[in-house]
């Protein structure tokens, strides 16, 4: 079971493994969003992010229902949320640490 589980965080962090993936995540947790808004509001081409979209949603991580013309995408678990929020957070411990020892230099 932990092989299986070790394999499934793997995977996971390979699919968040990408800039452009992650800006698309973050609008996501805000709540659902088309294709074209996703694209406008991170002046991204729409090739790059269609290509994205499909990679979070081979992975489980985004769904994408069609509605009308449009295509409205979310998180498929919103504790996306939470990691990417997490995340923010060993980023900022990682800056105080860092600054930490720089002061400690001087």
């Amino acid at each position: 079971m932990n092989t299986q589980l070790q394999a499934f965080k793997a995977e996971f962090f390979k699919a968040l493994a990408h800039p452009l993936r992650i800006r698309i995540l973050e609008l996501l947790c805000e709540g659902e969003r088309s294709v074209t808004e996703i694209q406008t509001l991170l002046e991204s081409e729409g090739s790059a992010v269609s290509q994205q979209l499909s990679i979070l949603r081979a992975k489980n991580i985004v769904v994408g229902i069609k509605q009308g013309k449009q295509v409205m995408y979310s998180l498929v678990d919103p504790m996306v949320a939470d990691l990417l929020a997490i995340t923010k957070d060993i980023f900022n411990n990682h800056l105080i640490h860092i600054i930490s020892m720089y002061e400690d230099q001087d």
